[in-house]
């Protein structure tokens, strides 16, 4: 009971929530979310995403923060607490190590944002031929020395705030860096949507057109909801335990699902207008970000304003992920082995990042070396994202509804025991979504 105690907390409602979204909110958010939209029609790709995260992002999201609030443990120790002598703690086991895997590889692409945010402050950005863009791109990520050099200053700034706690750390971060990432968002929205022209923009994202949707558009959609609200890794389940008993959780799990929808939705209408204002190409692919943003940002008034803007959200969003990325092992390594704070978060820090620097060789030196026929980088995206997430993500699922009491899960959620909101979640639970995440999982292996 002692130890139950003297558990680090959030110090308020706001702080959990911002947060909590802030985990959710991401690269996801800002490079996948409106890539994968542009390849999938726009406007009715986004329904069905809305529908994916009622279905399931909501559901599982509501189940890790009940079982981290309930145990007070973390990722590992929730289930051993909740469910003595049951091999469910394997779930969290799996949480552990995705967010191992993702904050290795995560860290690159976050270093490859800081290196666009310089160079779009230094002028250097746009200066080139827009032509140019893509073999920059290609250059960045083979290089061996620079991309490392940005992951290293990235992944410093996200042991920092760790090491500073729960409170002092992640909350007082995520109350600034939040804020911020809204207002620096809204800002280049705003100049988006007043270009001439941006009103195919616009319609791209407001007028459905649901020819464009494919059965690949609905795996699609499942699949970023899931990966988009942080499921499946642990990162809600450790949160979940550092708050109290007299929050409401499903409210918080509807802010954070809001939050993070409104924000992929922002990042669109930043993007969208803009790109067909200048006659760029909507589903540019991973390389929408950097190499077709730039060449429209070549093209605004204070073209160099906006870019710096840009590129800095982008990073912002990126480290309010990564802070609750590594706290899921910083969290079972202090409980495990008990070892103090700052030795869990530089030890794991510093393990993370050296594997990042073996995944970022592996786009330039080392890209002979591969596994399975992927390079270093694309097989830690694929194991952590593809197989353990959506793993993770079932097995919770199936805990919550299947390995506890009707009773017992409704009281650890804070829904009454007829309620109609919990039945639906509960029934949600138990059919719905495993079956969603079972026809991902599948397909992202091949199987189907």
């Amino acid at each position: 009971m002692e130890e139950t105690k003297k558990r680090d907390q959030f110090g308020s409602r706001i702080g959990f929530i911002l947060a909590a979204a802030g985990s959710a909110i991401g690269l996801g958010n800002i490079w996948k979310f409106p890539y994968i939209t542009g390849e999938n029609g726009g406007s009715a790709f986004i329904i069905v995403y809305l529908i994916a995260i009622a279905l399931v992002g909501f559901p599982v999201m509501l189940s890790e923060f009940l079982i981290g609030r309930k145990a007070q443990k973390d990722a590992v120790n929730s289930f051993k607490t909740l469910a003595p002598g049951k091999p469910w703690y394997f779930t969290g086991y799996m949480g552990v190590v995705a967010a191992f895997m993702i904050l290795s590889f995560y860290g690159v692409v976050a270093g490859w944002t800081i290196t666009y945010t310089w160079e779009a402050v230094s002028g250097s950005l746009l200066s080139m031929d827009a032509s140019q863009y893509p073999d920059h791109f290609v250059e960045l990520i083979s290089s061996p020395l620079k991309p490392i050099l940005y992951q290293i200053l990235f992944m410093v700034l996200t042991i920092a705030i760790v090491l500073g706690g729960v409170k002092k750390g992640i909350e007082k971060w995520s109350k600034i860096l939040m804020p911020l990432l809204l207002v620096l968002l809204l800002i280049v929205v705003a100049r988006s949507v007043t270009l001439e022209g941006a009103s195919a923009g616009i319609e791209f994202l407001l007028k459905p057109d649901f020819s464009a949707l494919t059965a690949t558009s609905f795996l699609v959609a499942l699949g970023h909801a899931f990966f988009s609200l942080s499921l499946g890794m642990g990162t809600m389940i450790t949160y979940g335990s550092y708050l109290s008993k007299k929050e409401n959780l499903p409210m918080a799990a509807v802010n954070v699902s809001i939050a993070d929808t409104a924000i992929a939705l922002l990042a669109g209408f930043a993007i969208f207008p803009a790109v067909f204002a200048f006659g760029m190409e909507a589903g540019g692919g991973p390389g929408l970000l950097f190499m077709t943003l730039p060449a429209v940002f070549q093209q605004l008034p204070l073209g160099t304003f906006f870019a710096t803007i840009f590129f800095a959200l982008v990073v912002i969003a990126a480290l309010t992920s990564a802070i609750s990325i590594l706290e899921v092992p910083v969290a079972f390594f202090t409980e495990k082995f008990k070892w103090s704070r700052a030795k869990a978060t530089w030890f794991l820090g510093i393990v993370i990042t050296l594997v990042g620097m073996v995944a970022s060789l592996s786009y330039g030196p080392w890209g002979g070396f591969t596994i399975g026929g992927k390079v270093f980088f694309d097989q830690l995206d694929f194991v952590a994202s593809y197989i353990l997430l959506p793993l993770g993500g079932f097995f919770i699922a199936l805990f919550v509804a299947w390995g506890m009491k009707r009773k017992e899960a409704f009281e650890a959620a804070g829904y009454e025991e007829k309620s109609s909101f919990g039945s639906f979640w509960i029934f949600t639970l138990k059919f719905i979504a495993p079956i969603l995440i079972i026809i991902v999982f599948l397909n992202s292996i091949g199987i189907i």
